[in-house]
């Protein structure tokens, strides 16, 4: 299987999507040869109930000039789109629709369940992008990039070095199949494992993934990392950063809670600041 129909969630509200995340987005689907749509909404705030308020405050012309400012950056968004695909080449479609911020992440939710792949850029302050992300992740059945909009790591990078985080998991393993186009993409693929922060319960060995992968034509290097006091994110952050990865692949950890899922350690913290883009699968 290939990924051959993306899917990029753009945020026109309260600030739009940075220029450079969507030109990454583009970058990540011209990489794989995927056609891309541009998903984005106008969104609809709540009317003031109070009459008073109103009357001393304006309330209600606060509300329309913050859903206009939704309208003029979802619009905007779209047109540097369009630009940026019709430069890079790339085949692209447009999607502009109206919800509230309540329903949104459900709404992205629905629209990536028809997609081989979804792009949620996250910015840097935790908001209504991560809770997007999280419900993509948890609630739509495929993978996940997660896109920083504000890299740590300097600026974009290619596909060409990427890393997988290995734990004998179960959404480890999930994550490596879905990620396998990108794998067989890259010209070096580096396979870390994690030690001394949590007990790995496997009578496997990372020798059973290299021969799995090597089956789909894909080498790897092995590493093993201890975590010397850190968590499994901090030791991961670290990583990358300095095997100068261009995506990194790991599994997403989430615990049941009624209807929603509350993120795992390693999982919240990737999510909530992602240092680069990291492809994540449940």
């Amino acid at each position: 299987m290939a990924f051959k129909d993306a899917l990029l969630h753009l945020s026109s509200y309260p600030e739009p999507t940075p220029a450079a995340v969507i030109k990454q987005g583009i970058d990540i689907a011209a990489a794989l040869g995927a056609h891309v749509s541009a998903l984005t909404f106008r969104i609809e705030l709540p009317r003031p109930g109070n009459v008073l308020a109103n009357a001393l405050l304006d309330v209600s012309g606060m509300v329309a000039a913050e859903q206009q400012k939704s309208v003029t950056n979802a619009q905007d968004l779209l047109s540097l789109f369009e630009r940026l695909a019709n430069e890079r080449g790339v085949p692209h479609a447009q999607i502009i629709e109206t919800s509230t911020t309540s329903e949104l992440p459900a709404a992205v939710t629905e629209h990536a369940r028809t997609y081989d792949v979804a792009m949620i850029p996250v910015g840097q302050v935790s908001g209504l992008q991560q809770y997007v992300a999280e419900s993509v992740i948890f609630g739509s059945g495929r993978p996940v990039i997660v896109l920083p909009e504000a890299p740590r790591l300097g600026a974009a990078r290619s596909l060409d070095v990427v890393g997988v985080a290995w734990d004998f998991s179960r959404p480890a393993a999930r994550a490596v199949a879905d990620a396998l186009p990108i794998l067989k993409h890259a010209r070096t693929v580096r396979v870390v494992t994690i030690k001394e922060e949590k007990t790995i319960d496997t009578r496997r060995t990372v020798a059973d993934l290299a021969r799995h992968l090597e089956r789909h034509g894909i080498e790897i290097v092995v590493d093993e990392e201890a975590a010397r006091g850190r968590t499994i994110g901090q030791a991961l952050e670290q990583y990358v950063s300095a095997r100068d990865l261009g995506l990194l692949v790991m599994g997403a950890y989430g615990h049941s809670r009624l209807r929603d899922f509350v993120l795992g350690g390693a999982t919240k913290s990737i999510v909530a600041n992602p240092p680069l883009p990291v492809l994540l699968a449940h």
